[in-house]
């Protein structure tokens, strides 16, 4: 069985939690004693139906107003498929924390509600879903019983969505028309919407095909930590202890270290006691090498094409911080398992999120702000195209004073 990760997006009130409970209800993903008890809270607040936003509503402030503040990952499956959720918040300012739930996301599935169209957050997490990568789009036209189910209202969304598709670089988007409050087209087709053809967005789900091309990609390992027991039984073992980031290794393969360009063959993959002949993405090993090289924290064991070494990368910066860009301040940039200290040198452009293009900088980089940087590192860093690989191509900056996370960034 396999795996699809999507998160959802959306502006405020447009059913994202609403959504999500009732796939789960649906789905049959939902204990009894849980159903029972959203039922009973549905009754206190003196709703005639069930409110299927409080399957996901975790926090107490959320249940509350009625609104989405932190991810909440879901899990369900179907015959079919393995599903993991990330719910996101609408309000732009937990944009950050979008971010973050779109982050390892297969697809992104953006709500918008019928009656109001596509809106200033639809633009915004469209934008960042394409500078995220996220290679599969879902625009689920919701609240379509509040627009009597009318085709001319969906069309008019798909049209107008066609200029924010363009502008995000969003490869491939179906749209379905929706309502999370009923159940229409969410998991059966829906009676209402006779003149839509397309699958029920359950049925999307479950037959959409996600690359993963985790072998087709140049081998990335970034080193953790370097194993030396010196034991009497493993008196002379070095070992490269990491996660596999990208690619596939295999025991004989030669390999370089970056950044320093020294060479050797695999000698051993380890996974705990067992030898293993090869290593793809995601697995944690220990390898070890048929020479001795200077290896520690933060190296980088690569095969394939080289990686760039940047030490004045240009990127993309979503900035996270509460507080405003402080113009020459200093941070730590953590990228993979390297440190280093770096500076913003340069601003190029900030996001105009109505033209959704980068802009003239007219002044520091605010919360939520999306912008395209220069920086500048105290050493060189191994990485490679966010589009290549988002492991070795992201990186976060931590403020050097405070500890706290300040933004997040893309290589270009």
């Amino acid at each position: 069985m396999n795996l699809l990760r999507f998160t959802t997006a959306g502006s405020v009130d447009d059913g994202k939690s609403t959504l999500i409970g009732r796939l789960l209800f649906d789905s049959k993903s939902v204990f009894i004693d849980q159903m029972e008890a959203v039922e009973k809270s549905s009754q206190r607040k003196g709703l005639e139906r069930i409110d299927f936003s409080l399957l996901t509503d975790g926090l107490k402030d959320e249940r509350e107003q009625g609104i989405t503040i932190d991810v909440a990952y879901r899990y369900f499956a179907t015959p079919a498929r393995k599903f993991i959720i990330a719910d996101t918040p609408g309000h732009i300012q937990y944009t950050r924390n979008m971010v973050t739930g779109a982050s390892t996301a297969d697809a992104a599935l953006i709500l918008v509600d019928a009656r109001h169209g596509v809106v200033e957050q639809t633009r915004r997490h469209s934008f960042l879903a394409g500078l995220l990568g996220i290679p599969n789009i879902m625009v689920c036209i919701n609240k379509m019983d509040l627009v009597d189910f009318s085709e001319e209202a969906y069309q008019a969304i798909v049209e107008t969505y066609a200029s924010v598709q363009a502008a995000a670089g969003l490869q491939h988007v179906a749209f379905i028309p929706i309502s999370a409050l009923l159940g229409d087209n969410v998991v059966d087709p829906s009676p209402h919407m006779p003149w839509y053809a397309g699958p029920t967005l359950l049925r999307h789900l479950e037959t959409l095909e996600v690359a993963r091309p985790e072998t087709d990609r140049d081998f990335r390992f970034p080193v953790q930590t370097v194993i030396r027991p010196h034991s009497d039984d493993y008196h002379d073992f070095r070992g490269y202890a990491g996660r596999v980031a990208s690619g596939q290794i295999r025991v004989g393969d030669l390999v370089t270290v970056q950044p320093s360009g020294l060479q050797s063959q695999v000698h051993q993959i380890l996974l705990g006691d067992t030898a293993l002949t090869e290593a793809k993405t995601g697995q944690s090993v220990v390898i070890t090498l048929k020479d001795d090289v200077d290896i520690s924290r933060g190296d980088t064991l690569v095969a394939g094409t080289a990686p760039r070494l940047e030490s004045t990368p240009q990127a993309t910066l979503c900035w996270l911080d509460n507080q405003a860009q402080r113009p020459g301040a200093k941070y730590i940039i953590r990228q993979g398992s390297a440190d280093a200290r770096a500076m913003i040198s340069q601003v190029d452009g900030i996001l105009d999120i109505q033209a959704l293009e980068f802009q003239a900088p007219e002044g520091v980089l605010s919360t939520n702000s999306i912008s395209q940087v220069q920086l500048k590192i105290t050493k060189p860093l191994v990485m490679d195209a966010y589009r290549q690989n988002r492991i070795t191509g992201s990186f976060i900056l931590v403020d050097e004073t405070s500890g706290a996370t300040v933004a997040a960034g893309m290589l270009d």
